[in-house]
Order: structure tokens, then sequence, then C-alpha cells
């Protein structure tokens, strides 16, 4: 049974926090319910109060899927090039 410090600090027994996903730094809330209180883990936020992945939501804006992007960015296939670079006979980019 966890006990509390004269910090006011608990151990979450391990069972619980892989049960809600909790690690180290996370936040958590305890809510107020009619049989005591409930714990949960809180969303990640800033110092603010913001969601600190809210401004990159929609940012890759394409009609590729997801694995299309990665093959794209880590160089599995080629970029797209435009008409222009078609005379060229070398087959070097310049």
């Amino acid at each position: 049974m966890p006990r509390v410090t004269t910090k006011g600090q608990v151990t979450i027994p391990k069972e619980i926090r892989d049960a809600l996903g909790i690690k180290p730094g996370d936040e958590i809330a305890f809510e107020e319910v009619d049989s005591g209180y409930k714990i949960q883990k809180k969303a990640p936020t800033t110092a603010d109060g913001e969601d600190p992945f809210e401004k990159y939501r929609g940012s890759a804006a394409s009609d590729d899927t997801m694995p299309e992007r990665m093959r794209r960015l880590r160089g599995d296939y080629p970029r797209d090039v435009s008409d222009e670079n078609d005379d060229d006979d070398s087959g070097a980019n310049t």
C-alpha cells in the first residue's frame, strides 16, 4: 500500500502507471467523483496551458500518404522534377 511522504508525495504503483500510460514527467489530474477521486493522465501542455503540438497539426498538407512522404524524405525514390530538366542527356542533376 503506497504511503504519503512528508512532502505530500505518493508513488503510483507500476501496474497503475502502465495501465494509464503515465511516464516520468507526465502531468496527472485528480477529479473528485461521488466515490472519492479519479486519477488520469493529462494531455501535454506548455507553460501557458496550450497544446504544444497544435501548431503542427495540418502542416504537412499533401495528397501523398504518410508512407509516401517518408519514402520521399528518406530518398527512397527521387523527388518530382520539372519538364525543363528533361533536355539534360547526361543524366546528372546540376
